[in-house]
This record gives structure tokens, sequence and C-alpha cells, in this order.
């Protein structure tokens, strides 16, 4: 009986070369990619997005690219269940699922039971910090969002006072959430997520793993080496057309909402990275080619700023909910160094190619799996208020790293300054109510 054929997940931050070797592997394999990437699911900003192009997706079978109206709403639900199709429609071929995109919490979905299923039968969007955004009914959602964030934290916190003790007051779409799992439920969010963490293979992050043995790659490199990478990718996307996409885009999409106030880049593909940077200079009436240039300058180091701020982010995802995923229903990740894309073939594709030949043979690869210790997940969303800074802050390590800040430093000296010149005001003052010898 032939073995069933592994479902491949790489991992990495923008600009490391995931599109690269999904290719290199589907085309050597006979596998089919499925994108995970929020944004690429959106007919448009091609460029901006960093879509692969039609030669390479002709060279290859890609799925879940371009496909949606860039006004439509889509979550993380919507995509979990359509990309589940798409895999098991390849696996049914006898060809390979490649999943291969920067949005994370999308591949999570994938491979962990992770999102709540509600007594209608519809979907709920999952845990506190776990899959983000999102549900069966956007919508109502984003309605909820627009509520007063005191109202609408008061409102969950009656509902659901186990939940709205995990939450920041704050969080608008996770708040939003999780009254939108109670109202869709009927059962408050907390305890579905319990119920979840309780099932057979279950772990304090959610439920159990959907495939068995996948093979999870994770590309990584210097981080120094990576930014210049990823501003030099921002320049390249210049060269390619980036002002005109962006320019198009706006005036077929954004202008009418800007005119009228309502823009909005929170939800779909308007909070795409490089969109929202640009909107001085998008929506700049002046005809002073001084000011626009400054406007353009001023958004093409945001977008820089913000593309390597993304990458940090990934990593930090990877690390934390795949490599540091507390439960034993975690599967092995393997590293590979993209630091120098010169050893590409030594470094990267040989290994990787390897590994997957091992998870085909069902044998263990010889390349060792990377390993972190767990985290534990008790005091990952404990709550603590710090009256010093007026401020709720959720998780032991979010408390030390609050506690280390400039922002409570400066509060805390400037406390014990005022402590220090009320001693000595009151000192003074009894000194003067010594009597004097005469």
């Amino acid at each position: 009986m032939a073995l069933p054929r592994p479902l491949v997940v790489i991992l990495g931050a923008t600009g490391c070369g995931k599109s690269r070797l999904a290719l290199e592997l589907g085309r050597r394999f006979s596998g089919e990619i499925v994108s995970a990437d929020s944004m690429q699911v959106y007919k448009g900003l091609d460029i901006i997005t960093n879509k692969v192009t039609q030669k390479e997706q002709q060279l290859c079978t890609h799925h879940m690219i371009s496909f949606l109206d860039p006004l439509v709403s889509y979550s993380v639900v919507d995509f979990r269940n359509k990309a589940l199709s798409v895999i098991e429609d390849i696996f049914d071929r006898h060809k390979i699922p490649i999943i291969v995109g920067g949005t994370n919490y999308y591949i999570e979905s994938l491979l962990w039971k992770v999102l709540v299923d509600t007594k209608e039968g519809k979907i709920c969007s999952a845990p506190d910090g776990g899959v983000g955004s999102g549900t069966s009914s956007p919508n109502r959602k984003e309605e909820l969002e627009k509520l007063d964030p005191q109202d609408l934290y008061k409102r969950l916190a009656e509902v659901d006072p186990e939940m709205a003790e995990k939450l920041h007051p704050h969080d608008k779409r996770k708040v939003a959430r999780s009254l939108q799992v109670y109202e869709e439920a009927g059962v408050p969010h907390s305890k579905l997520l319990q119920q979840q963490r309780q099932e057979e293979g279950g772990g304090p992050l959610g439920g159990a793993l959907r495939f068995p043995r996948p093979c999870i790659l994770w590309l990584h490199a210097d981080r120094a080496v990576l930014d210049g990478r990823l501003d030099r990718r921002v320049d390249d996307m210049l060269t390619a057309g980036l002002l005109e996409e962006l320019n198009g885009f706006h005036t077929r999409y954004n202008q009418q909402k800007v005119a009228e106030n309502s823009q909005d880049y929170q939800h779909g593909v308007f909070q795409s990275i490089g969109f929202k940077e640009f909107h001085e200079y998008l929506t700049s009436n002046s005809n002073c080619s001084e000011t626009r240039e400054k406007l353009l300058t001023q958004g093409i180091a945001a977008l820089k700023q913000v593309t390597k701020r993304y990458a940090r982010k990934q990593n930090k995802w990877v690390r934390n909910r795949f490599l540091k995923r507390p439960g034993a229903n975690v599967p092995p990740v393997y590293g590979l160094d993209v630091t120098d894309v010169s050893q590409w073939e030594e470094t990267v594709l040989r290994p990787a190619a390897q590994i997957l030949e091992s998870f085909l043979k069902g044998e263990e690869p010889t390349m060792q799996p990377l390993t972190m210790e767990s985290d534990q997940y008790e005091g990952k969303r404990s709550r603590r208020v710090c009256e010093l800074c007026d401020k709720i802050i959720l998780g032991d390590q979010e408390w030390k790293a609050h506690l280390k800040s400039k922002n409570h430093q400066h509060h805390l000296k400037r406390r014990k300054k005022a402590e220090a010149h009320l001693n000595t005001q009151s000192s003074l003052g009894s000194s003067e109510n010594i009597p004097q010898n005469t």
C-alpha cells in the first residue's frame, strides 16, 4: 500500500525565498502550490503583494491567488474552507500540496483544528492570539468594531467574563470577535475554546493536527542581510511600476472613499502593506513637484520600515506558534538558512528536497528538526494593571518587558522625584515646628 503523500508547508518572513523554493519543489515532486497570503487572494496590487508572475504560475499550478474582487470581505474561515477543499483535490489527484505564504495564522488554521464550530453549524474565529481575524459573518464583526470600545468591552464582560479577562479593552477586533461568537453560538467563546482544547489530540492552543506528518520547512536569514534584501525589493517594486499600480488602484477603488472620509485601511486588500503608507502621496492635490517628491520619499521610507517590521513579526510568529507551541500536537519544523542566496542549491534546495524525499519514503530525515523549549501557556494572558502608567498589561513576559520600558522607567523616576520632594517638604515642616533655644 502506497504511503500517503505529505502536506508540505513553507514558512518564513517576506523576502526570504518561500515562493522560489515552493516552485522548485513543486516542479521536482509533482506538486501544486496553495498560496496562504491574505492579500494575494484579491485581484490587483500584484506588485505590492509580491504575487508570483504569470510565467511562474505556468511552470507550476498555483491556487488561491487573484480570485476575489477587492471590495469583497474575506476571512480566515473563508480561506480555510476553500483551501482545504483545494488540498483534498490535490491529494485525490495523487499530487503534493505545497502551502506557502506569509499569513501564518492562515497556515495555522490549515494545520490545526483551531476554529470553533457554533451550534448553528457556522464557524467562528478562534482563540485569543490564535487565528487572528475574520469570522463567518465579517460584516457583523465590522459593525461591532464601530461601537465605543468601552461599551463593547463592557458587553463582553457581561456575557463572557472569562474571555474579557484575557483580552485588552482596546483590542476591538478580538473583543468584537468574541462577542460575535457568543451571538452566533449562544455559548461563551471561552467555553467553546475549552471544549476544543479538551478534544482528543487537542492542546493549549486548540484542537488536533489536521494532517498526519506534515513536512514543515522554515526559511530564515540573518536579520541585517534580510533587511538589506527587503530594501532592495522595494526599489525593485518601484522599477517594476509600483507607483502606477498604486495610482490606478487608488483611482478605481479608494478615491471616492477618501472624498467621503470613509477610507478603511484595517480590512480587506486596503490593509496591504504599502497601500496605506502612500496615502498622503496618493491623495495630495498639490501641483508642487517638490511637495509631491517629498511625500513620495516619505512613502517609500515608510514602506521599507513597515516591511522590515512585518518580517520580524512573521519570524516571531513562527518561533512562538510553531517552534515553541505548547502541547503534544506539534510537528517537527526543519530550518533552512537563506542568508547567502549564492549557496541556494547547497544550503536550501538540496536539503529541502532530501527532507521531502524522506517523508515520501516514510523515513525520518537525516537532518534534525529545530528544537526550542515549549512556551508555558499559563500566564500568557494574565492581566495586570500598571497604575503608574495607567495601562493594562496582558501576559507575564509583556509585564516584565513593560517594567523595563522607557515609558515605565520615566514615570517611575517622576514618582520617586515627587516622593523625595514631599519628604523634603515634610522634613522642613517638622524642623520649623521645633522650639528654638533662646
